[in-house]
């Protein structure tokens, strides 16, 4: 039965070591980047009444929905698209491209219009459905945009009308085309001409699916991160993280011996499942939140100190080797919840109040705190009980008793006489 409890603490630090080596790339490898890590830029917007068209709170919901079809249609990756107090809204987007392109392509209005002779406006990108696309004309080689009218019968009565007349293709107010209608059409579908090569027909048709914005929108701030530079931060953070990784292994194996072991077994797990739960849960990690998760390594490491001190005080108090042991982790529960707890509730005004990097660094805090109770709490707990009960290694000097009360499996008094 002893051995059966030893044979169980060596199944959990084996399958963990087998579940965490060849899944440990693919996890890293997964997991979105913020702009301040990955590169990219953050832009703030004021958005602005259209005339006597005021912002409501349902137009700020508009707004934050046609630049997100914007960001889709541009095969961008993971943006942050957020509303802020007066009228504000937030893009964040990470990722090596044209950040003077993808910020022309947030505002871009791709005003499309079809107008008479007479300058009438017969129909405009409003009629148009949001599946427009590049095509190549098999006969001429040139670049088109095939566009579809919601209303195919629209269409028609334009075409019928001005059979033999122009009709004249406008895009923010540009004359792309001015076609002589020859024979009505039928159908709804229609071909935009006038675009240079491949590129330039694939953008018109990616601003006229993601639609004309509600309201036009004003640039009040933004800033840039190149690559280079997030790689950098990148690597310094995690840098930083393995040399304190190292110190505190050196300090909690020297001082603390097998209870520091296994603390240091449960600190690789609480980091495995920490970037596990980042990135399945999809994210985004940025620079505050990995530096949450690097801060979130000592607050790990701090629940088994509290723990095994309380263990040292029961030996210190004559008790035998499994009664400190069940001793001292029940009563340093009461510390280790309120720690715990009170950190948490900060973590969730921080998030309450806070915004951009204060929120990423409270989601990563709250996150880490969670996974210290799964890993440093519970697990190491178990790994340690464990090994106590299978009495293969009885001095208590290795679980953490002064050597002066230290001896071959028992534990002595002050006084000198065997518990």
């Amino acid at each position: 039965m002893k051995v059966s409890r030893f044979l169980a603490f060596l199944m959990i630090v084996a399958v963990f070591f087998a579940l965490a080596i060849p899944s440990y790339s693919k996890i890293w490898n997964g997991i979105t980047l913020g702009l301040d890590l990955k590169g990219g830029f953050d832009v703030l917007y004021q958005v602005k009444d259209a005339g006597d068209d005021k912002v409501t709170q349902e137009g700020m919901i508009a707004v934050k929905n046609a630049i997100e079809r914007r960001v889709d249609q541009s095969g961008i990756a993971e943006p942050v698209i957020q509303i802020e107090e007066g009228n504000r809204i937030r893009v964040q987007i990470a990722g090596l491209f044209s950040q003077e392109e993808a910020k022309k392509m947030l505002v871009q209005s791709a005003k499309l219009e079809f107008k008479a002779p007479d300058g009438t406006v017969l129909a405009t990108g409003k009629d148009i459905k949001s599946n427009a696309k590049y095509v190549l004309d098999q006969q001429t080689n040139q670049a088109q945009v095939s566009i579809e009218f919601k209303d195919a019968k629209l269409f028609q009565t334009i075409t019928e009308k001005y059979v033999g007349q122009n009709v004249a293709i406008y895009l923010d107010e540009k004359l792309l085309q001015n076609p002589v209608i020859n024979q009505p059409i039928y159908g709804g579908s229609a071909v935009i001409n006038g675009q240079k090569d491949a590129d330039e027909a694939k953008k018109l048709a990616n601003y006229l699916n993601a639609g004309a914005l509600p309201y036009p929108l004003d640039e009040l701030s933004s800033f840039s991160v190149s690559p280079t530079l997030g790689a950098e931060a990148l690597d310094m953070t995690l840098y930083a993280g393995v040399i304190a990784f190292v110190l505190i292994l050196v300090f909690m194996v020297v001082y603390y011996r097998l209870p520091g072991l296994i603390a240091m077994i449960a600190l690789l797990m609480y980091a495995f499942l920490l970037f596990a739960v980042v990135r399945y849960m999809h994210i985004t990690l940025t620079l505050p939140g990995l530096a949450a998760l690097v801060l979130g390594i000592g607050m790990a490491v701090d629940v088994n100190i509290i723990a095994t001190e309380r263990i040292k005080d029961e030996f210190r108090a004559g008790k035998s080797l499994l009664s400190a042991v069940i001793m001292g982790q029940k009563r340093s529960m009461p510390t280790i919840i309120d720690a715990n707890v009170t950190s948490i509730i900060a973590g969730f005004l921080m998030y309450w109040f806070g915004t951009g990097a204060i929120k990423s660094f409270a989601v990563a805090h709250i996150i880490s705190v969670l996974a210290t109770f799964i890993t440093a709490v519970l697990i190491s707990r178990l790994m340690l009980q464990l090994l106590v009960r299978s009495n293969v290694i009885r001095n208590t000097w290795w679980y953490g008793a002064p050597r002066s009360i230290a001896t071959s499996g028992v534990v002595r008094r002050k006084g000198g006489d065997k518990k």
